[in-house]
Formats: structure tokens, sequence, C-alpha cells
């Protein structure tokens, strides 16, 4: 019985999910030619149509569609028996992919990667940025062994290691318009004042939630794609908004006129690592958030 290769797999999982095979080749690092004839082959080997192919547009079968939902659950199981064989290995070694979002990604990172290279010298760490959705999709799919999120968000089949809480700050100019910063009180706040990220975010739904921001006529309607656009906007008075506690010390602020100012509520994220429900390298992945969670607590106590 001929049987699909592990790439022909791959890389029509990449095909149904882009629908297009310029892009699809382009993810999984190969020319177009040798990926459209990747899938012609496993089209053969397997004696059936998976896509429709025109001009324009690239269609996946009804069957193909289902082909992919069992092609995703085979590399899982193939991804498991090396995590198995890994697990007799020193932790912490070899290749681990990560995904991170944007607004830990920049803060955390920069502070936490050098020790953890002097740490661990045979860690190959390769990082994905996204927002929580896809870097958990990617996770669920296979792509990614680990994800570094913030807390809370529904996810499922994944087991959760929480690091640490990342309190929210008023963010504002000392001389703006909007509040009084050393006494900032939120029902004071005119109409629109507020800025936030746009939605997509999770940011935007932690500070909404943590912050009780719950009088939606003080959010603005201007929302802002980054932390860094949202920190120019404070920047030019526009408004006021609430950042993370891992800002502190970053570049972020530098070169504004942007402070940050302590709550009187305790309103606050929690950051924390997630993996696939049932991975042999869980015990590596625990080390890894302890190592984390402990290097980020010195760092805050020397800020």
């Amino acid at each position: 019985m001929n049987l699909p290769t592990v790439k022909q797999l791959r890389y029509f999982i990449a095909l149904e999910s882009h629908e297009h095979f310029g892009k699809a080749a382009e993810a999984c690092f190969v020319s177009q030619s040798a990926f459209s004839t990747a899938i012609r082959e496993l089209e053969t080997t397997l004696e059936v149509q998976l896509v429709d192919r025109t001009n324009k547009n690239v269609t996946v079968t009804h069957v193909g569609r289902q082909i992919a939902v069992e092609a995703r659950r085979c590399l899982r199981d193939i991804e498991n028996l090396v995590e198995l064989a890994r697990s007799n290995h020193a932790p912490l070694t070899g290749e681990l992919r990560v995904g991170i979002i944007p607004t830990i990604a920049p803060f955390l990172l920069p502070r936490v990667l050098p020790p953890l290279r002097q740490q661990f010298p045979n860690l190959r760490l390769y990082l994905s940025e996204d927002i929580t959705q896809r870097v958990y999709e990617k996770l669920m799919h296979g792509e990614l062994d680990l994800i570094i999120i913030a807390l809370p968000y529904a996810l499922r089949n994944v087991e959760v290691m929480s690091l640490f809480k990342d309190r929210f700050f008023l963010a504002c100019r000392e001389d703006t318009r909007h509040t009084r910063p050393k006494h900032h009180i939120f029902n004071d706040l005119d109409p629109e004042s507020i800025l936030l990220l746009e939605d997509g975010h999770c940011l935007r739904d932690h500070t909404l939630s943590a912050c009780h921001l719950q009088d939606m006529d003080k959010i603005s309607r201007f929302t802002a794609s980054s932390l860094l656009t949202l920190t120019q906007m404070v920047d030019a008075d526009l408004g006021i908004s609430y950042l993370p506690e891992m800002v502190k010390g970053s570049t972020l602020l530098t070169g504004t006129n942007v402070k940050i100012w302590p709550l009187q509520e305790e309103s606050y994220r929690e950051i924390g690592l997630a993996w696939r429900r049932g991975s042999a390298r869980e015990v590596e992945f625990k080390q890894l958030g302890a190592f984390i969670k402990t290097t980020w607590l010195k760092l805050l106590e020397a800020v």
C-alpha cells in the first residue's frame, strides 16, 4: 500500500488553510512548482481529487476538507511520537516552537531570552508572534509546541500554567487635560476619553474587564492597531489609556511624555503558558515556565 508522506500532508494542510497555491507554497518555504507536484502526488496516492483548480481560485473539495482534518490528527500523532523520544533527552534541548502575542513579546522576550540562552545553550527557540486566537489555532494544528498568552482566555484541550500577574497602570501625560493622574477617578472622565486597542487584541478585553470599564460612552471610537500606536495617541493627549506593568523599563515610552501611575484597585491580567493536553514534553514546559517566572519576578524587583 502506498502511503502519503509527512511532507505531502503538511503541504496539503497549508493549502487547505490558505486556499492559494502561491501563499501555501510560501508558507512552506518551497517553490510553487514543487508544492503543486507534491499535491498532485498526494491525490494520486489517495486516488481522490482534493482540490478543484481554476485560473484564479483553488477550492478544496468536500472529501479534501475531511482529509485535512485527519491529516492534522496524523501529524499531531507523529509529533507526539517525536516528543516522546525527545523526553528521554536532556530537558530544554533541541527545537521548541513557541507562539507569543504582540502585547507580551516586545516586553518579555528581550529580558528573558538572554538568561534563557545562557542557562540552556542547546535549546533552539523558534518564535511566532500573532494574536491569541491565531497562535492557539497553530498550537492545536501542531504548528507550535507552546504558546505564551494573557489570561483569562477561552481555551480547549490544553494545559495552562499561570506565570505571574501583570498589573494595569494608568497611562497619560502628566499635564493631560483628561484626568488628574495622581487622583484618577474613572467616573470623572469625559465621554470618549479612553483609548484602547482595536477588536481582536485580547489586551482590549482584559483592560475592559480588569479595570472595570463598564461605561462604554467613555471609550473612544478611535482605536489603535498596536501598543506603539496607542502610546503615540496618548502622547498627543487624544485620551488616556491603561497599560500593563511589563511596559515599565521598556522602550515603549522612550521619547514620549507618557507616564504610568498605579491604579487604586488591583487590576491585572495573568501571563501564562499553554500546550496541548497529553504532550510528552509537559515536564519540560513546566520547567521553562518556572524559569520564566523566576527570571521575570527578579527583573520586576530591580525595576
